[in-house]
């Protein structure tokens, strides 16, 4: 039970503040620089599945050890760590190889990546112990 609910509040917590994000800063920022490159739309398909696998490495390396150690300030650092790698290794690959991909794409959305990751394990492992 105790992994659903970290499942759920770190998901929740997760895609709230990404939402917010995506649509206030970043589709703004990546309209700027690469206009017509993008879609319309969101093709669901695609990002429930980051959002899935996300989740599961989010879990895995950050907030998972934090609950079993009892220090929900071990998954604020990881998540910091996972985000910065993962949204890093994004950012900076479409950086190298895409013509119109900007340094201010790579630089915001890496930030938020660390800042996301850390603060919804965090938050995640935070809502697991009150309700466990």
């Amino acid at each position: 039970m105790t992994l659903f609910v970290l499942f759920v509040a770190t998901s929740v917590i997760f895609l709230a503040l990404d939402a917010a994000m995506l649509s206030t800063i970043m589709h703004p920022l990546f309209q700027r620089h690469l206009g017509e490159s993008l879609l319309d739309g969101l093709r669901l398909v695609p990002a429930a599945l980051f959002y899935l696998l996300y989740m599961g490495g989010v879990l895995h390396f950050a907030s998972l050890p934090a609950l079993r150690s009892d220090a929900p300030t071990e998954a604020l650092i990881n998540g910091v760590l996972l985000g910065l790698f993962a949204y890093g290794t994004y950012e900076l690959t479409s950086y190298a190889v895409m013509r119109d991909w900007h340094w201010s794409m790579a630089a915001v959305d890496m930030t938020w990546g660390a800042v996301l990751t850390g603060v919804s394990a965090w938050g995640g492992v935070m809502v697991a112990r009150a309700l466990s």
